[in-house]
């Protein structure tokens, strides 16, 4: 509350505006303590009427009340499950807004329409959220689906909720473009990595760097890029590579891709620091980034099943519909990761 009331003072200063930027941070932070606040307040007064309510029912010996209050009590306790979920996102780069990566792995078009697959359904959870997105990068198939594609995912705790989705994923199904309907393994990789702010210090070295320019890709005719303007940089020492093409403007795709690439390193030390953390904790067993963490199956039956927690789903379909919450919420509470 008083971080609330601190933030209340600032809003209300004339000046704020001075710096658009930091204004849209305090602003939205404010947003954030309000919602957790009323949450908590909701779940209070639930709690409350519902006990008032038993008492009078178990006074006047009504069981349809009863009854009705108990069943009140199921779907306050399952808020309250969520609501301790919420509260396990502590981490430094948890409220942070995330980058999404997808790649397809080998097996041509078969793993690039899985990769849009796999693309589809974390949209489809982002918007149930109410989540924005913003694509990054894209890089078509050569018949079907994507080779990779690169969004930023906007929302109160976005990277919390998706960190543990960075792996690899696995989809058998009977192939849509094989004609004798034989089935087929397919694979893709995620990663994700939060959208870092100036509060988290990254040192770049420019001697460090690559930078390519090349045409962004697109769907031909008059929307073919005549310029360079897509920018891809290479940080040496780590090999890590983003790249960037949303923009006509290569200065504005350069200070993008710039942006990816802090973030991207600082994923690179949560990760050499949970991989520290595992080899002393042998019991995690390997968790380690580019493991396969989850597998689809379409065919002969139906189920996703996650490889770390055990949680799994029949309805493989309305999973990659964006139905994921479960999985998310088992990793968080088995705290796979970092």
């Amino acid at each position: 509350m008083n971080e609330l009331e601190s933030i209340g003072k600032q809003v209300e200063d004339p000046a704020l505006w001075d710096k658009p930027d930091n204004a849209q941070k305090i602003l939205k932070r404010r947003d954030e303590l309000s919602s957790a606040l009323k949450s908590y307040d909701d779940l209070v007064n639930h709690l409350k009427d519902n006990r008032d309510l038993l008492e009078i029912a178990e006074e006047e010996a009504d069981e349809s009340i009863i009854a009705e209050v108990e069943e009140a009590f199921l779907s306050l306790h399952k808020l309250i499950q969520k609501a301790q979920l919420k509260a396990l996102l502590s981490g430094e780069a948890d409220a942070c807004d995330t980058y999404m990566e997808i790649n397809a792995g080998a097996g041509g078009t078969e793993a690039q329409d899985w990769a849009e697959m796999l693309s589809r359904m974390y949209m489809r959870w982002a918007e149930s959220k109410g989540y924005k997105l913003q694509l990054i990068d894209e890089n078509p198939g050569d018949e079907a689906g994507i080779k990779s594609i690169t969004y930023q995912i906007s929302g109160h705790q976005a990277y919390g909720w998706l960190k543990s989705e960075s792996g690899v994923h696995r989809l058998v199904r009977i192939s849509p473009f094989d004609s004798n309907a034989r089935r087929h393994t397919s694979f893709a990789s995620v990663w994700v990595y939060p959208v870092i702010d100036d509060k988290i210090n990254i040192v770049i070295e420019e001697k460090d760097l690559r930078i390519d320019t090349y045409r962004a890709s697109g769907a031909g005719g008059q929307h073919v890029n005549k310029t360079e303007s897509a920018v891809r940089i290479t940080h040496l020492p780590t090999n890590i590579a983003v790249q960037c093409q949303t923009d006509r403007s290569q200065h504005k795709n350069r200070a993008k891709a710039y942006e990816m690439l802090r973030s991207r390193l600082y994923e690179h030390e949560l990760q050499k620091k949970a991989e520290a953390q595992a080899q002393t904790e042998s019991q995690k067993g390997a968790i380690g980034w580019g493991h396969q963490i989850r597998s689809y199956v379409l065919q002969p039956y139906q189920l996703v099943k996650d490889t770390r927690t055990g949680m799994e789903k029949g309805n493989a379909a309305g999973v990659l519909d964006g139905d994921i919450d479960d999985f998310l919420e088992a990793a968080l509470s088995f705290k796979i990761v970092k």
